[in-house]
């Protein structure tokens, strides 16, 4: 166990229990915050262990935007009907009109605006017009802020996502595929592709130490079935020892939530192979099974998030629910037709409805992220409390291809410097990566311009 005193407390905010090929990071422990709290220093602990974390989430092919948009500016009273599923956090969000991502216009370059979308909506650049490897955009505004944060934890970011990326061939009217399907950018020609796969997730954050022992572990526990927590417990029971009881029930309801993502992840795996339990053929084999149900799917990814932020193992994550112009189709709303296909509505009222069913449920799994940062407590605050959740798309209308009234909307309080419960009408065509600027300050990433920025949003801070 890796247990160094920290300056505040008695605890190590990097405590790992380690194991054969295990590395499980520790949650936010009252251990780990100054012994005495006196008042005016308790906050300023809490702040310096409990960091902003910022999550930019996507969606596909835009928003039906007149069940979007608040009728009025101010203080969010009655929500419009896409933001209902987020009512019991209304008092913790901003819903942001008149965003803009000029850059995913044509600008000259005639169509492929899912294309532009995706690649312009975190970096604010024009992306090349190539279906070849000379790509190029921008760097995202994530790793623009790992670039200065990411150090201070294992990993300087988290990529998520539920449809693969592609990064050859032509996807939307000379476009390559890298641009719609990838949202992260490291540099102007080199995109982040997201991780789809929840178990390769899991063993990014858990699974830690030489590459044979990653392996080794984990065909052990295929083979004998066992948990993760297993080759962990030594240390864990170690650690407990030294805790207060309150920690100790904090340390046993983490390694519990550990353990049941462990068991949802096998049981998506076992329902994606269509068998029973497996051991892999050999050890360090690549684990297979992508959840075929879209929730199931979404909630480990939301799930792991949640732990990756928990025990500070990243404070920025991007996660895109589809790929731009994705054509998946929902049946498990009972929607069969495509979502692509179905955004083209020619103002058809049926097609219209189910576009508002599908962004609806998009919201549903906001809802869940939400509610699970909101139950995890962070010294006198929650996880909910210290982060920024951007939620949105670069397409306003999926019929008009509008890149301007943007569906935006930022959840948390940013560790307080954020007042919510607000719908804010900004001047029109305001850049989006404005935003992007004050959500990297709030965070402690101080990036002067990004893409077409014109500065940091004021709004955000009130």
């Amino acid at each position: 166990m890796n247990s160094q005193k920290s300056e505040f407390g008695k605890l190590s905010r990097r405590t790992i229990l380690r194991g054969l090929g295990v590395g499980l990071a520790l949650p936010l422990l009252d251990g780990m915050l100054p012994a005495v709290r006196l008042a005016g220093v308790s906050r300023a602990a809490d702040a310096a262990a409990a960091p902003v974390r910022l999550a930019f989430l996507y969606v596909p092919n835009g928003m039906h935007m007149p069940d979007w948009t608040p009728k009025e500016a101010g203080p969010l009273n009655e929500l419009t009907p896409l933001l209902k599923p987020v009512e019991a956090f209304k008092d913790t969000i901003n819903v942001f009109t008149n965003l803009a991502q000029h850059h995913a216009e044509a600008n000259g370059d005639g169509p492929g605006d899912h294309a532009r979308s995706m690649a312009t909506y975190l970096t604010g650049k024009q992306a090349y017009k190539t279906s070849g490897a000379d790509i190029k955009v921008g760097v995202s505004v994530d790793q623009a802020g790992a670039q200065q944060i990411g150090k201070l934890t294992k990993f300087a970011s988290l990529e998520l996502g539920i449809e693969r990326s592609r990064q050859s061939g032509e996807c939307d009217s000379g476009y390559s595929c890298a641009y719609s399907s990838n949202i992260s950018w490291k540099s102007e020609s080199t995109p982040n592709p997201a991780e789809v796969n929840p178990r390769l997730v899991f063993e990014r954050l858990f699974g830690e130490g030489p590459k044979n022992e990653q392996g080794e572990s984990r065909a052990e526990r295929e083979k004998y079935q066992k948990s993760i927590l297993d080759f962990a417990q030594e240390d864990a029971r170690r650690l407990n020892k030294k805790l207060s009881r309150t920690d100790q029930r904090k340390l046993d309801e983490y390694l519990t939530s550990v353990r049941e993502l462990e068991q949802r992840i096998t049981r998506a795996e076992q329902e994606a192979r269509g068998d029973h339990p497996a051991s892999l053929a050999k050890a360090g084999a690549k684990p297979e099974g992508i959840p075929k149900e879209f929730t199931n799917h979404v909630k480990l990814m939301l799930d792991m998030l949640v732990l990756a932020w928990q025990t500070d193992s990243t404070r920025i994550v991007t996660f895109p629910l589809a790929n731009e112009g994705s054509n998946k189709n929902y049946p498990e709303i009972e929607v069969s037709e495509a979502h692509h296909e179905l955004s083209h509505h020619g103002r058809d009222p049926k097609k219209q409805e189910k576009i508002s069913k599908i962004n609806a449920y998009h919201m549903q799994h906001l809802a869940y992220l939400l509610e699970k940062l909101r139950g995890v407590r962070e010294g006198d605050r929650t996880l909910l409390d210290n982060c920024l959740v951007s939620y949105g798309s670069c397409i306003g209308d999926g019929n008009r291809h509008n890149h301007n009234k943007l569906p935006i909307l930022v959840a948390g309080r940013g560790g307080g410097a954020v007042p919510t419960g607000r719908h804010v009408m900004l001047e029109n065509q305001t850049p989006l990566n404005n935003l992007w600027l004050g959500m990297l300050a709030v965070a402690g990433a101080n990036v002067e311009s990004l893409g077409d920025s014109t500065g940091h949003l004021k709004e955000l801070r009130g």
